[in-house]
């Protein structure tokens, strides 16, 4: 059957290609509504933000309809040399880059800067997309999981490298993409664990109970890794005899360890407790030898991992993390509240958002925009000039549009013939809906400030011109399932 360019524009995805369209205009207008000063007249002007962000959204259009007139099978082809390219860009990055608010992450061509770390998306995608369509890839092989999660942490050391955390943090999306294509359940599990473990040991670490020895953080982690290894038990292991065991020596010693500590001679229940999660250990490799069974071993590792997690949590928070990043993740944790610091832009964003009310208070209208209370609101905090100007009511059809755009690419990779097509578009609808996830919460409170951009909203050529690529790529792939 033969096959030209011009059968692809009856193959390609018009409904994804007009919810693009949509995003980007809405997008156009925010950011019109977010830089505008008064007595600007002309959103058209290269001097405006405005002015700028319309020509980088027509460059958009013609990248996005250069993608897709090249040849489908050539981001196959090219898969491994975009990778190595980006990589090495983001190696030389900090070398070429001048420091902008203590990032070493733009690339600077003449009036125009760039961000490598937007662009490296699309090609780790790519990468990660012909690596696991290899006859006979599984995730369970050591073999090929261990490539994949190296293709995934090598870009985010060399942005992490560049001072750009927020930007790095995005790759843990691809993790998403790799628990549809077989990661075991249990290494998400230990994911939202480590994050569970982390907020509540940070949140009340410094906290004590009533024993006045205590930790209440340190205390709830521990006793909610006995729980859960019980629960692993329960699910790996189909041992209820066991279970009861972790469980009820576990518990009922931490139990009766907590009203010796309250009621007789008051001490540190969670030495009490390390001791419990040595004996959990050195049960669970007991029964792994005895048994036969690796699944004991595997959660004795969890237990091990997590105590190890709690150790270091705390380190990390005070040393590693720059002092701006602990303060963001003490607002959002309501540890402080620093309204006039980390917690400004936030509260000035809630304040904006709850002004707006039902209907918003009309395009170009917005007071704390237009005063430019909110820092970065035409940037990362752009959703909050949606809320004032478009009010609940403008924001739900924004948060409509975005929800209509991951559910299409969900059914549009789940159609594709090959793996490499569907572990790209389960690649790029998890970069969106992370990059939604946290940018919104972000604004709203929920998440700490990271700064990364809103779709197709943020101001910027970097990531509409990532994001476009990221899409039209797929777009393209998809267009050619045909063939396939």
């Amino acid at each position: 059957m033969a096959y030209t360019n011009d059968s692809i524009w009856k193959s390609v995805d018009w409904m994804t290609i007009c919810i693009y369209l949509m995003l980007v205009i809405f997008g156009w207008f925010s950011v019109c509504g977010a830089s505008y000063d008064y007595g600007e007249i002309d959103f058209f002007s290269f001097d405006t933000r405005a002015g700028k962000q319309f020509v980088w959204i027509c460059c958009s259009l013609g990248l996005g309809f250069i993608l897709m007139m090249l040849e489908d099978k050539l981001y196959d082809m090219f898969a491994y040399i975009l990778y190595g390219g980006m990589m090495l860009l983001l190696l030389i990055t900090p070398f070429l880059a001048e420091d902008t608010k203590g990032s070493y992450s733009w690339i600077k061509f003449g009036p125009v800067s760039l961000q490598p770390a937007e662009f490296a998306k699309f090609a780790t995608a790519l990468a990660l997309a012909k690596f696991m369509n290899v006859y006979g890839f599984t995730m369970s092989k050591l073999k090929y999981s261990l490539p994949v999660v190296g293709m995934v942490l090598l870009p985010m050391l060399l942005i992490i490298l560049q001072r750009e955390t927020g930007s790095a943090l995005v790759y843990l999306a691809f993790f998403f993409m790799l628990y549809r294509e077989g990661m075991p359940g249990s290494i998400l599990f230990a994911g939202i664990c480590a994050v569970v473990y982390f907020v509540v040991g940070i949140r009340f670490g410094n906290e004590l109970m009533a024993d006045d020895c205590t930790s209440i953080g340190e205390f709830s982690v521990l006793l909610l890794i006995v729980i859960l290894s019980a629960l692993l038990v329960n699910s790996y292991c189909k041992k209820a005899s066991v279970v009861w065991y972790i469980g009820g020596i576990g518990v009922g010693g931490t139990l009766l360890a907590l009203l010796f500590s309250y009621y007789v001679i008051p001490f540190d229940i969670t030495w009490f407790q390390y001791g419990l999660c040595v004996v959990l250990l050195f049960y669970l490799i007991f029964l792994s030898m005895h048994e036969r069974m690796r699944n004991y071993f595997y959660i004795a590792l969890f237990a091990v991992g997590s105590v190890g997690f709690l150790f270091s949590a705390d380190y990390v928070f005070n040393n590693v993390l720059e002092p701006h990043q602990q303060i963001r993740i003490k607002v959002v944790l309501d540890m402080e509240e620093d309204l006039a610091g980390a917690g400004y832009n936030v509260n000035q964003s809630k304040i904006a958002i709850g002004s707006g009310g039902l209907w918003g208070k009309g395009f170009l209208n917005g007071t704390q925009t237009k005063l430019k209370y909110v820092p970065e609101q035409d940037t990362d905090f752009i959703f909050c000039t949606v809320g004032e100007e478009e009010g609940f009511v403008g924001s739900a059809a924004g948060l409509f549009l975005f929800t209509g755009l991951i559910l299409r690419l969900i059914v549009v990779a789940e159609r594709q013939h090959t793996r490499f097509a569907r572990v790209y578009g389960y690649s790029v609808l998890s970069i969106f809906l992370f990059h939604l996830f946290i940018n919104i919460g972000m604004v709203l409170g929920l998440t700490p400030v990271i700064g990364i951009p809103l779709p197709f909203f943020s101001y910027g050529g970097s990531s509409l011109w990532g994001f476009t690529i990221l899409l039209f790529v797929f777009l393209r792939i998809d267009a050619g399932r045909g063939k396939r």
